[in-house]
């Protein structure tokens, strides 16, 4: 079943609308408080990690309900991984995450959903094409963090902009 396509469809029509509400919230949020996010490069960063993560949901499920071979899906689900590692890192350096001082603010950075989202995307993608691993099933974990982790860095996206 993690490698049949067809059997994802519920998942990922499921997991479009959840991604696709979040998102509308967080622009709604953030065209309230857009004259705060131009003063500060670390907020409108923040900002734009919230929707990069509530955004790979909805390429994922996009990407999964297009009928399309299962190689096709699997290097997708690669350029998609990497592209959001390469966006997030960019974003990452843009808010000044590099350059925290303590070691477990740098433990908690590198292995937050920003990092381990595209991580379980990239996994997903390879077991998909190389067939052992569980294939498709990484998508759920991926999904979990991408979400969880959206609402997370989009609640303290909010406590900094109101507080």
């Amino acid at each position: 079943m993690g490698y049949d396509q067809t059997a994802w469809a519920g998942f990922a029509a499921t997991l479009g609308a959840i991604a696709g509400a979040l998102t509308g919230l967080l622009f709604v949020t953030v065209s309230i408080k857009g004259d705060l996010l131009s003063r500060s490069q670390n907020l409108s960063s923040r900002a734009a990690q919230s929707l990069c993560l509530f955004m790979s949901a909805v390429l994922i499920a996009l990407i999964v309900a297009a009928p399309q071979p299962h190689a096709a899906l699997g290097v997708e689900l690669l350029l998609l991984a990497g592209t959001l590692a390469l966006g997030m890192l960019i974003l990452a350096r843009r808010a000044g995450h590099a350059t925290a001082k303590s070691g477990t603010t740098r433990y908690l950075e590198r292995w937050s959903p920003n990092l381990v989202t595209p991580l379980l995307i990239g996994v997903g993608g390879v077991t998909l094409l190389v067939h052992p691993g569980g294939g498709l099933y990484w998508l759920l974990a991926a999904a979990v963090a991408s979400l969880l982790g959206g609402v997370v860095s989009a609640w303290l996206f909010l406590v900094k902009v109101t507080g």
